[in-house]
């Protein structure tokens, strides 16, 4: 802390001189010690990582079609999927497909049963939706 006084001190002195003797009026400061955070261990807590909610988004099949033939829809209108019934489902968290599954129904509500859980080296496993 005294070399750092000092050091400001000569810095006043030498601007000082350089500005023609007006010199600039410098305070020291003293900060209090910051307290410590008490980790949880060698890598810190992740609970609060592992209680987030993140989107999964389930994707039964795409399709393209013109923009004529989109302003022409309504209700009752169909559109064919390029997938067949029998094949997964695609999941995706974010735009990463993380695994396929199978469409089934719970309790008169939409879910997938997780068929299998890709890995980095699996193909599409980085296609975006």
């Amino acid at each position: 802390m005294a070399d750092t006084e000092q050091a400001v001190q000569e810095k006043k002195e030498h601007d000082g001189a350089e500005q023609g003797g007006s010199k600039t009026k410098v305070q020291n400061v003293d900060f209090p010690q910051a307290a410590e955070a008490a980790s949880a261990g060698p890598g810190g807590s992740i609970d609060i990582i592992l209680d987030m909610d993140v989107p999964v988004t389930v994707v039964i099949g795409d399709t393209q079609i013109p923009v004529r033939t989109l302003l022409q829809l309504g209700p009752g209108s169909v559109l064919k999927l390029n997938k067949s019934i029998d094949a997964p489902a695609d999941l995706y968290l974010r735009e990463t497909k993380f695994a396929t599954g199978t469409i089934v129904v719970v309790e008169d509500r939409f879910a997938v049963r997780i068929g299998q859980i890709l890995t980095p080296g699996d193909s599409g496993n980085n296609a975006t939706k």
